[in-house]
């Protein structure tokens, strides 16, 4: 057993119903995604996470659970996901689940009890007011005219409820020990059928202020409980946490290696959308600079897009411009006035040297690479989607009849597929790009290849390196094996820089977007193309 596996592991993320459809009912399943493991496994992908699944009336892509202990059914039964967890263990691959419990359905049967009466155990699941707080803060949801309080009147309860994220998503009361003993129910009822751990949805959320809720002691004692139980019904299963907040407030989420084992870096994220508008490495390098080195045990999850919009706001109001002028210049690419809802490879208007770019950093910046479903082929988002819609249309498998996704009626496919343009699936597919060895996707397994195989980028320390050059990052990490150093050139000039590297002799050239020549260490200058990168290793030398 490795319990330190997600050190390593490449990620990759989709949400099942738009992955591929084996019955042909215009919806994907688990059976297709069962018959698509292979392929991902051959391209280096050993974790799996899947976002909700369980039933729900799906108004929020299912993060507005009715059941945490069904699934929906337009997906199969928890039959096929038990054969989905032994088809995935037998190509190397864990699964890791999304766990939204910072909020239910209004459909959940503990809501539905706790508005019809008072004195009901389920009545404190929830949190409750009878008169509206003179509050002015909006709901996470509220973007341009439609605004929202985070209070929502309930007539059958007489009672307002706390939401935050719509109204039709009910906040839990997280401090109330029935709450949590009915969160480890469901986790134990997963790590059982054999997940690998969960992803934790809203984690700050649980925590936030909410009405008259008190926690009495340390809130994130709660998350120690999580991370106690989950230690206690698999030794090697983790919790990955959604925590959108400044890198001065990661170790409250890590505890003293005993909270979350992962989570995602939104702030290096924010920092590499300006790095990539302005061209320059600098503002990735400060805010490098300013993350914390963490323990052994703990890891952050590094990701390019996600399924969500890209949430710009850790930038300032300009910083946010800039990158909206960048790669939004539209006003409906934009979301809820902090994000954008487009895929990576158009707001790069599909320049192959700046993809490259952007994922060979996913691979080598400090922590675990993240992949989002299409990412490996250059997916792109269809506008006309409502919302975040726009970036979740179906996986395009080939240039068959719907992308190779399903062969339903067009008009009955869960998501739209994209039909037309650069970015149409006659252009842009599995199968054309298995077959063309020039492709995004063997470039992306390539780059996997190495990544896995240099396990140096997953661990260690690590280091942002001078190079007197403001368009170019260097960046090293320290493991007891070795050394791994990465270069990212950012602008769109080819440059030389010279790095001061100890032993600079033992000094190799690993990957880049060519084969360069071998790393001098007599001048210790590295060239780098126009949005070029370099990986370079030396190896640790035991006596």
């Amino acid at each position: 057993m490795n319990k330190y596996w997600y050190k390593n592991a490449v990620i990759y993320s989709l949400d099942v119903e738009t992955f591929k459809d084996s019955e042909n009912d215009g919806i994907g399943d688990f059976e297709g995604l069962k018959n698509g493991l292979t392929y991902l496994s051959s391209l280096g992908v050993n974790c799996l996470w899947l976002l909700p699944f369980f039933d729900t009336p799906n108004r929020d892509n299912g993060y507005d659970v009715r059941d945490y202990y069904k699934v929906d059914s337009r997906l199969g039964d928890l039959g096929h996901f038990a054969q989905l967890i032994d088809a995935a263990d037998e190509v190397g691959i864990r699964i890791i689940i999304d766990l939204a419990v910072n909020h239910t359905s209004k459909e959940h049967m503990w809501f539905q009890e706790a508005r019809k009466d008072k004195n009901s155990k389920y009545r404190d699941f929830y949190i409750w007011v009878d008169e509206k707080p003179e509050d002015v803060e909006e709901n996470m949801m509220s973007d341009g005219d439609n605004k929202g309080s985070k209070w929502e009147w309930d007539e059958e309860a007489g009672a307002y409820y706390f939401h935050t994220f719509y109204p039709h998503q009910p906040d839990l009361n997280i401090s109330n020990e029935k709450v949590q003993e009915e969160i480890f129910r469901i986790m134990q009822f997963w790590l059982k059928i054999g997940v690998s751990g969960f992803r934790i949805d809203a984690a700050p959320h649980m925590f936030n202020e909410k009405g008259k809720v008190d926690f009495c002691k340390d809130p994130h004692s709660v998350f120690r409980h999580f991370r106690e139980f989950v230690g206690t019904q698999k030794k090697d299963a983790i919790l990955l946490a959604e925590v959108d907040l400044p890198p001065d407030k990661y170790e409250k989420f890590f505890g003293d290696e005993d909270q979350m084992h992962m989570l995602f870096n939104f702030y290096v994220n924010n920092y590499m959308f300006l790095a990539f508008a302005r061209k320059e490495a600098t503002p990735l390098a400060d805010a490098l600079k300013k993350m914390p080195q963490i323990s052994e045990k703990e890891q952050m999850a590094i990701f390019v897009r996600n399924h969500d919009e890209l949430n710009l706001d850790k930038l300032s109001d300009d910083e946010r411009e800039e990158v909206f002028e960048a790669f939004a210049p539209q006003e409906n690419m934009r979301i809820f006035e902090r994000g954008i809802r487009r895929r990576l490879a158009p707001m790069l208007n599909n320049d192959r040297r700046r993809i490259e770019l952007a994922y060979s950093l996913l691979f080598t910046l400090p922590g675990t690479p993240v992949i989002r479903y299409g990412q490996e082929i250059g997916m792109g988002e269809d506008l006309s989607m409502e919302g975040r819609s726009s970036v979740r249309t179906v996986m395009q498998w080939s240039n068959d009849k719907n992308g190779g996704f399903s062969d339903a009626s067009e008009d009955q496919l869960i998501r739209n597929v994209i039909s037309e343009g650069d970015f149409s699936y006659k252009k842009i597919n599995v199968n054309d790009q298995h077959r063309d060895h020039d492709s995004l996707l063997n470039w992306m397994g390539h780059a996997i290849k190495f990544r896995k195989e240099f396990r140096e980028f997953g661990w260690g320390d690590y280091t942002v390196m001078e190079t007197g050059n403001k368009s170019v990052l260097a960046h090293c990490r320290n493991s007891d094996k070795g050394t791994a150093i990465a270069l990212h050139n950012f602008s769109e000039e080819e440059v030389v820089v010279e790095i001061e590297f100890e032993d600079p002799e033992e000094i190799v050239d690993i990957f880049g977007d060519e084969r360069h020549n071998a790393f001098d260490p007599n001048t210790r200058k590295i060239r780098l193309n126009p949005y070029g990168y370099r990986w370079l290793h030396k190896r640790k030398r035991f006596l």
